[in-house]
């Protein structure tokens, strides 16, 4: 064996003596790329994740209106003269509007108080672009779904489908 086989290059031996180890700019450039990929996949998923978690509290509220719609048309035999449930018996909309954080409720009358129509318009976060209906049939819409216009005759929560 001669001399040169046997010794370290000096540049060897530098970074043995100083315990040098670190990354080189192409292994940070190429883990910052995986990240990037990963972070665009993962976001809309959980951003859609979040979105279907929020709806069932719209129609969890309108279960709750037509609920107090019932019992006040069971006491009346209407479901209100100029607005929803009102009168003498009209339910305690006070304590209803904390339903939901996401969802303003409203409702109308037809077929003078023989019907009504309940609305849950997403107003905040995720909910936004959401707008449900039910009816005194029990007729469930859903009239706006992820800021598109639909007409379906369920409540969508995650596709076309119901």
């Amino acid at each position: 064996m001669n001399s040169l086989q046997t010794q370290a290059s000096p540049l060897t031996a530098y970074r043995r003596s100083r315990g040098i180890a670190g990354f080189t700019l192409m292994e940070l450039m190429i883990t910052v790329a995986i990240v990037g990929i990963l972070a665009s996949v993962a976001l809309p998923i959980y951003r859609d994740y979040v979105r279907r978690g929020q709806l069932p509290e719209g129609i969890a509220g309108l279960a709750s209106y037509r609920i107090k719609m019932e019992q006040f048309y069971q006491d009346n035999r209407r479901y209100g003269t100029a607005a929803c449930a009102d009168g003498a018996n009209s339910p305690d909309w006070a304590s209803f509007t904390g339903v939901s954080s996401v969802f303003a409720f409203s409702c109308a009358l037809s077929d003078g108080g023989q019907g009504y129509l309940i609305t849950a318009n997403g107003t905040s976060g995720g909910a936004i672009g959401h707008t449900y209906t039910l009816d005194q049939n029990n007729t469930k819409g859903t009239t706006k779904f992820k800021n598109e216009s639909k007409s379906s005759a369920c409540w969508l929560l995650k596709g076309d489908e119901c």
